[in-house]
């Protein structure tokens, strides 16, 4: 027969071990939920990408979105992608399988701004001269599974 108090240890030992496997389980769901919402928003981020490719007219008041696109940010505002009136506006980003949801934002930085690398100088800096010129786009793109993983990702995109 076994005694009381070896059992009472055992039972113990059995909760502590079902405890433990049961915490694992939830850091494994969640790390699955984050996974699929970070590919989620990274294909949202790509169509967003694709929309400022074809440099699209968005609004001219600073901080103002329509449907997504947004014209220059505000100085004296906080930046639109932080707003959730701006996310029930967004498009829906197509994502493929399983994914949960996401959508994006296009948010104009600058137009008219010379490309990297294409001006020179002969050493007087007044006689610059460039060659082309690109506009800037912010591309912001939010994706959440389960009310257990939130992903915003954000890039600079820029088109000649």
């Amino acid at each position: 027969m076994m005694s009381p108090r070896l059992l009472v240890v055992m039972i113990l030992i059995g909760l502590a071990s079902l405890r433990g496997t049961l915490m694992e389980e939830r850091m494994t769901s969640n790390m699955r939920d984050r996974s699929l919402a970070f590919q989620s928003a990274e294909a949202a981020l790509r169509q967003g990408e694709s929309v400022a490719q074809g440099k699209p007219t968005v609004p001219t008041t600073p901080g103002s979105c329509a449907a997504g696109l947004c014209g220059r940010p505000d100085p004296t505002a906080a930046p639109v992608w932080q707003s959730a009136t701006v996310w029930t506006a967004a498009p829906n980003a197509t994502v493929p399988g399983d994914m949960p949801p996401a959508k994006y934002i296009v948010e104009l930085l600058a137009d008219n701004v010379p490309p990297q690398g294409s001006c020179s100088s002969s050493g007087d800096v007044s006689e610059t001269s460039c060659s082309g010129t690109e506009s800037r786009y912010r591309i912001t793109a939010r994706s959440s599974m389960n009310n257990r993983a939130e992903v915003t990702l954000q890039s600079t995109y820029s088109v000649p």
